[in-house]
């Protein structure tokens, strides 16, 4: 199958599972369809068009994902076979096999993840514990605090963002030591030492 949005065609992928309702998702440019075993083309066509708008921005997100981008910036990624480690100069991104530029954006992320959490963490007044950091990547989440291990885990990903950013999320999840939850007090101590937050946080969500 396949479907047309904005005069591009997509291929359609239908999975048919032992579920009771249909889920979509966007993965390499492809619509991917979760069905129960019954669910006829007619009925899949028509909960596509009925979601259009959100397939749409899936869409948008994972080619912001795929972006070649570093703290904000569009880079060129260079494959350098002899590299031995991954690094960024003058707008270029020199790695030593593209396919694998999820591991060099994780190396290269967690020195500049650690420092940015040094940074925030010296602003907060309240007495919170200094958490053990760890980088990974995510699909849902740009962020996860853990209180039961003092630990913060950072979406790879995150590299890709200006250092605004970075700073927002990591405030975001040191608040979680002072609130674990989202309670207005949680998002007044967010707000306490990034004012910005709202916008960050609605153009991360995007």
């Amino acid at each position: 199958m396949k479907y047309e949005i904005d005069g591009k065609f997509f291929d359609v992928i239908i999975q048919r599972k032992k579920i009771k309702n249909l889920y979509i998702r966007i993965k390499n440019g492809k619509i991917y369809i979760n069905s129960p075993f019954l669910t006829i083309e007619k009925e899949i066509y028509k909960v596509i068009d009925e979601n259009i708008t959100s397939i749409k921005k899936m869409i948008q997100r994972e080619i912001k994902r795929n972006d070649s981008l570093f703290l904000g910036e569009k880079v060129d990624v260079v494959s350098i076979s002899n590299l031995k480690h991954p690094n960024y100069s003058n707008g270029k991104l020199y790695v030593k096999d593209k396919d694998k530029i999820d591991e060099a954006y994780k190396i290269l992320a967690l020195p500049i993840f650690k420092e940015r959490l040094d940074y925030t963490y010296k602003l907060f007044d309240e007495n919170i514990p200094y958490p053990l950091l760890r980088v990974r990547k995510m699909t849902s989440r740009w962020g996860v605090c853990n209180r039961r291990n003092n630990s913060i885990t950072l979406n790879t990903y995150l590299i890709k963002w200006d250092i605004k950013y970075i700073d927002y999320v990591i405030i975001h999840e040191l608040s979680h030591f002072v609130h674990f939850d989202h309670s207005k007090a949680f998002w007044n101590t967010v707000g306490k030492y990034c004012p910005t937050y709202k916008e960050l946080r609605k153009n991360l969500r995007e």
